[in-house]
């Protein structure tokens, strides 16, 4: 079984993406400047040089914008202003000139599939009434015929939430329903009205205007519904219907896409960076998202393989993960966008469990060693590779004692709900260790301090205990450390043309410990050889031939052999070799 991709220039000359890696910051939990919990723009501004250390090119910010903070920013009620919590515009236009300064790019949140319930836009639609002038701006509907309105099973379809319940809350005053795919207080907008669409573009024009590079643009593959939105199927065990095949990439998405492209980014005088977040989207979907002549999007986010530990109860049913199904999942979207189109390569983000505590080992004896093999074998697919905060420090899962640890709605919510239907506490609260949103929140990791340097005062959310190992200080000072290595990662893809041109192929894909793969760039001659051993014991592989004595490009344990027919890699180790073809 082979994956190859054909040696083609997919992406345009002015790509520069390509040769690009991009690093999330999660503003509320990266640095605190004025003591208050809550990370801010000017403790971003204070740790710059940090991020320029690193190598970074880009950095991403989750949303500042001001919100009543439902969904942690994820809730807008204005999307031309900065919350007070992180500070003002003229704080975030400081921070974006010394982005600049220092060479790197800065790409903004955009969440336009719904705003919060405090935005002025929903109060209009929701106090003017059915006939007002906003009504049509978001997704209202009347009750089931023949039932009761705000009485269970009365909502316009059964669809369930993202976060839990039914996905439309009652407004008595109007007496009609309101749609909601997340939480209740946000609702979605309408994007069948022309004139929201406008007042997307024309935000966004504002904000490219102000200087930013670009958006990363939240679950933008749902703003498209069916029309009539239709009850969704039940599956066993659920408690409300799968709406999804009704507005995951829905009839008219690839219209909107090109319309927004087109009105806000085609004549742009330079060139920006746009990704999407799509859940759900599939290879074919996202050859067209992505394809240059199509003129939608630079690159999406795609959700296959961190689904691939999950049972059939969701995300927080925790399964094994196996290696041959995440090779087979990261090889079909290497082929997929290889001819045309590009990806966005991530292990973990702000909506993910830390990475070295689901794909690798966190035990002491293994944690930093397995954070940088997946470190390497993440960054030496062809895509732009994102880095999550504290990824790069090997930051880990936190111990979450009980249900008042977390702050996450999601899991919140899903623990209020499992618990009223009987689940037992200790198996919700399981899960919700595993996989809740909160392993991702908890504050960077900068020193041994009480707080970890994140804050002088009570943080928003507990900071890992673990931060007396594992921090940026420590591993500042250490040229061995998880940080060096991926500072070593990073400038590799921007002087090795085989990570950005090259073809893809992997080896040994029905292998259970090994991940192996080659990429080869026809222009250079170079070709680069992955072996990647995902365990705790020793492993002893067949490599391809000709490639005993080839140069070691990097690797997470020192050499003490060789490279040689057949090879023996140590528990968690990851190495490139390099030769020329």
């Amino acid at each position: 079984m082979r994956f190859d991709v054909p040696e083609i220039e997919a992406t345009p000359a002015d790509a520069w993406w390509s040769e690009a890696v991009v690093y999330q910051i999660y503003p509320r939990s990266f640095a605190d400047s004025n003591a208050d919990g809550i990370g801010d723009l000017q403790g971003i501004i204070e740790r710059l040089d940090y991020l320029a250390q690193l190598g970074v090119d880009v950095l991403w910010l989750s949303p500042v914008y001001p919100s009543p903070h439902d969904d942690n920013g994820y809730d807008i009620s204005d999307y031309q202003d900065i919350d007070p919590l992180f500070g003002t515009l003229a704080d975030f236009d400081r921070l974006l000139a010394a982005v600049h300064e220092r060479g790197m790019k800065l790409v903004m949140d955009l969440v336009v599939n719904h705003t919060s319930d405090e935005h002025p836009w929903f109060t209009a639609s929701r106090d003017e009434g059915p006939q007002g002038s906003k009504r049509d701006w978001y997704i209202w509907r009347p009750a089931r015929e023949g039932m009761e309105p705000g009485t269970p099973g009365a909502e316009p379809n059964n669809w369930g939430s993202f976060f839990s319940g039914p996905t439309w809350t009652y407004d008595e005053k109007s007496g009609e329903y309101y749609l909601h795919l997340f939480s209740r207080k946000q609702p979605d907008l309408n994007w069948e009205n022309p004139t929201v669409r406008q007042a997307v573009h024309a935000m966004m024009r504002w904000w490219l205007d102000r200087g930013v590079d670009g958006f990363r643009m939240d679950v933008v593959n749902l703003i498209s519904k069916t029309p009539g939105l239709p009850d969704g199927i039940v599956h066993e065990g659920a408690l409300h219907g799968d709406g999804s095949p009704h507005y995951i990439c829905g009839p008219r998405i690839h219209e909107y896409l090109a319309e927004m492209h087109r009105e806000v980014f085609e004549d742009h005088p330079r060139r920006l960076l746009t990704v999407g977040e799509m859940p759900g989207v599939t290879v074919e979907e996202a050859k067209l998202f992505t394809d240059p002549s199509r003129r939608e999007l630079d690159m999406v986010f795609q959700f296959e393989h961190v689904g691939l530990d999950q049972g059939p109860g969701g995300k927080f049913d925790v399964r094994p993960l196996k290696l041959t199904d995440l090779k087979a999942s990261l090889g079909r979207w290497q082929t997929g966008l290889g001819e045309t189109g590009w990806n966005s390569l991530y292990w973990n983000n702000h909506d993910q469990p830390r990475a070295v505590s689901r794909f690798g080992d966190d035990s002491p004896a293994y944690r930093d060693r397995s954070a940088k093999l997946l470190a390497t074998v993440l960054h030496l697919h062809r895509g732009t590779p994102y880095v999550y905060q504290g990824e790069e420090l090997a930051m880990a899962n936190t111990r979450f004692t009980s249900i008042d640890d977390f702050r996450d709605i999601e899991s919140l919510n899903y623990h209020r709900e499992q618990t009223a239907h009987g689940v037992d506490e200790e198996q919700v609260l399981a899960g919700l260790r595993h996989r809740s949103r909160d392993n991702a929140r908890t504050p960077m990791q900068w020193d041994t301090s009480q707080h970890a340097g994140f804050t002088a005062g009570t943080p928003w959310i507990a900071v890992n205990p673990d931060h007396t190992r594992t921090n940026a200080k420590a591993q500042l000072a250490d040229p061995d450390s998880v940080f060096h290595y991926y500072r070593r990662l990073i400038a590799l893809r921007h002087t090795e043309p085989a990570l950005t041109h090259g073809d893809f192929q992997m080896l040994h894909p029905d292998h259970e410990q090994l991940y192996a793969f080659t990429r080869h760039d026809a222009a250079s001659g170079t070709e680069l050889l992955v072996l990647a051993n995902f365990g705790p014991a020793d492993l002893t592989v067949d490599l391809p031939d000709g490639w005993e004595h080839s140069e070691t490009l990097i690797a997470n344990v020192p050499a003490t052999t060789p490279l040689s027919a057949p090879h023996t890699l140590r528990p968690w180790e990851a190495r490139v070799h390099r030769r020329n073809a």
